[in-house]
């Protein structure tokens, strides 16, 4: 892993498998919040920002075309019993809007 300052967003990288396990952990709930089912949902880019456990950031294609949503994910520290958990996402993105905190 590159070196990241504690806080700070990291740079932007293709989703892993390690990644896409962790956006398909949350598909349910993303599919509750914003109210229709999503037979698309591939985790294209993402970056991570190191807290308390660990805030990524991912670019998640949801649709055929040009339809994505960016959504924070948080995954706590080892030896922690929670789960990983959608602490926010974006919709209407496309495919070359940045990546940024929110």
């Amino acid at each position: 892993m590159a070196t990241q300052v504690v806080g700070g967003l990291g740079k932007v990288s293709a989703v892993t498998s390690e990644i896409q396990v962790l956006v398909q952990s949350v598909k349910a709930v993303v599919e509750k919040k914003i109210g229709r089912p999503l037979c698309v949902f591939h985790g294209i880019s993402y970056c991570s920002q190191i807290v308390s456990g660990t805030n990524y950031f991912v670019k998640v294609v949801i649709g055929h075309g040009d339809e994505y949503i960016h959504l924070r994910v948080f995954e706590p520290l080892p030896g922690d019993d929670a789960m990983p958990a959608l602490n926010n996402y974006e919709t209407g993105k496309k495919l070359f809007d940045e990546i940024k905190y929110f």
